[in-house]
């Protein structure tokens, strides 16, 4: 077992050092320099010959790597030569009203999806199984910045349930933060839950099918019980899987929610930084969704293991 474990880490730092390799690169590969980008078209040779001094751009690439390896392990992701401020700090800032946002928008998928699922493979094949998957079907084709616009328009301008835009910040009370966050998370939580509610159902009606959830029926066990104490769990597996790689994306990829509903996150973040032309900071940005994924997968192999008792023996055999 720790064998297993040690390989899937091995790759997961694997990927991790791809990644930082290509995000170092990146400033290398800039039309002119990164120092030329980040100060503009009208700048002067002597401020990009500096400013590339200062950010070590005139080192060569591997030097320029350890450098930065060196001081990233050491939590320090770099400075905006534009704002000075540290990008570390910069994301560690933000981060607290991504993360909330992912996590509501995943949670809510998550709910919405395995009441879904469940009552979809319960009733396979039937009309409400077929209303149910034309339901998904609409959700799938209504993307973050659709369902913003049309969230906002119905339930904050119309019903006035939810704030327009703005965010309020837990310590300013819970139940404004919970208000300020819902929609932008509902909003990024339509495919997902489409995409879940797909993936379980087929898995629940395959898993339906296996002997051992037959044998439970036939020891007159009730149909809620085997679906939920035989048949879920197991089912999990992709959806699990599935579920990690998703909350990598939305830390990743809430910049359109965050723009339209006003919230100081990682994208609004990011969006200011390219339209500032901010490389460090896109380029530190960059790294942490990546360190994000990698531990976020590393957790969902390991968890397969309590998943079920068959992944434990296997990997032990």
């Amino acid at each position: 077992m720790v064998l297993t474990l040690s390989k899937r880490a091995g790759r997961s730092l694997l990927v991790l050092f791809l990644v930082t390799v290509a995000a170092v690169s990146l400033l290398s590969l800039a039309p002119g320099s990164a120092a030329q980008v980040i100060l503009g078209e009208n700048s002067t040779p002597q401020a990009v010959t500096e400013l590339n001094a200062k950010l070590g751009l005139d080192q060569p690439l591997w030097r320029q790597y350890i450098d930065w390896l060196v001081s990233a392990l050491q939590g320090n992701l770099g400075t905006s030569p534009l704002t000075g401020q540290d990008v570390t700090h910069a994301i560690l800032d933000r981060l607290p009203v991504t993360l909330e946002l992912a996590l509501l928008g995943l949670l809510i998928a998550l709910a919405i999806a395995i009441v879904l699922a469940v009552i979809a493979a319960a009733t396979a094949g039937s009309s409400i199984d077929r209303g149910i998957s034309a339901v998904t079907s609409v959700f799938l084709a209504i993307p973050a910045f659709i369902a913003g616009p049309l969230l906002i328009y119905f339930l904050a301008l119309k019903l006035g349930w939810f704030p327009v835009s703005g965010w309020s910040r837990i310590g300013d009370g819970l139940g404004d933060n919970l208000r300020s966050a819902f929609l932008p998370a509902l909003a990024i939580a339509f495919v997902e839950i489409a995409t879940f509610q797909r993936l379980l159902r087929t898995d629940l009606v395959s898993t339906l099918r296996e002997d051992y959830v037959s044998a439970a029926r036939a020891k007159g066990m009730s149909r809620t019980y085997v679906m939920f104490r035989h048949a879920l769990r197991p089912s999990s597996f992709s959806l699990i899987t599935l579920a990690g790689i998703s909350l990598g994306r939305l830390i990743g990829g809430t910049v359109v929610v965050e723009i339209l509903f006003g919230l100081p996150g990682l994208g609004q973040l990011v969006s200011s930084s390219i339209t500032l032309r901010d490389v460090i900071t896109v380029q530190g940005i960059v790294v942490f969704v990546a360190l994000v994924y990698v531990v976020v997968n590393m957790i969902v192999d390991f968890s397969y293991g309590f998943l079920d008792p068959r992944v434990r023996k296997a990997v032990r055999a």
